[in-house]
C-alpha cells in the first residue's frame, strides 16, 4: 500500500492487503476503511482500479426520495456543503464516471450519517441509541426500498450512490494533483 504524508516525512498509518491477512482461497471482507483526512487535510487513495479510489474529506450522506416514496439516490456531500432541500433541483454525479449524472428533485431528504464520537474535535460525545431502536431503523430502511430491490430472485441492485457537484470537482482536483505525472523520452 502506498501512503504519502501531507505533513512531512512521517507516516502514522499503514494498511495490509487482504492476501496478507487471509489465504487466497478464503473469502475476505468486501469493504475497507480508507483514510480520507490527515491532520484536517483531505487525502485520496489512488489506484489503477477506479473502484478502489477513495472519496476524500469528511462527508455527509443523504437519502433522496422520489414522488412514490422510494429512495432514488444516496448523495454524499462535503461536510460544510449545504444540505439538499426538498423540492429543489440537485445534480447528482457518479464519483468517477463523468457521463453518469442526473438531476433529482427530492420529495423527501433524510440524513443518513450521524457522528456520535467526534474524536478530538472538542465536540461532546453523544450516547448511541438503544440497540432495539437501531434494529427498528434498519428494518424501516429496508421496508422503504422498491420491491424490485428486495426480491429474492434477481433483485435490482441499488447502485445509486452519488456525490454533489462540488464534491465531484474536489475529488478530481485532488486526484489530478496527487497522481504521478509520466515522463516521455
Amino acid at each position: 500500500m502506498y501512503l504519502r504524508s501531507v505533513v512531512g516525512p512521517e507516516v502514522d498509518a499503514f494498511g495490509i492487503g487482504a492476501y496478507l491477512v487471509t489465504c487466497f482461497t478464503q473469502a475476505a471482507l468486501g469493504c475497507v476503511f480508507k483514510l480520507v483526512e490527515i491532520h484536517n487535510q483531505p487525502c485520496i487513495k489512488l489506484s489503477e482500479d477506479v473502484s478502489k479510489v477513495s472519496v476524500p474529506c469528511k462527508k455527509r450522506c443523504y437519502r433522496l426520495y422520489g414522488k412514490e416514496g422510494y429512495p432514488l439516490v444516496d448523495l454524499m456531500t462535503g461536510e460544510n456543503e449545504p444540505s439538499p432541500k426538498e423540492g429543489e433541483w440537485i445534480l447528482c454525479r457518479h464519483p468517477f464516471n463523468e457521463s453518469k449524472r442526473a438531476y433529482v428533485v427530492p420529495q423527501k431528504v433524510e440524513e443518513l450519517l450521524k457522528c456520535y464520537w467526534p474524536g478530538s474535535s472538542g465536540k461532546a460525545r453523544e450516547d448511541l441509541p438503544p440497540l432495539k431502536n437501531i434494529g427498528k431503523r434498519c428494518i424501516n430502511q429496508l421496508e422503504q426500498m422498491r420491491p424490485d430491490h428486495m426480491r429474492t430472485l434477481n433483485p435490482t441492485p441499488y447502485k445509486r450512490v452519488s456525490v454533489s457537484e462540488k464534491l465531484y470537482d474536489f475529488i478530481h482536483f485532488l486526484w489530478l494533483n496527487e497522481a504521478p505525472v509520466g515522463e516521455l523520452q
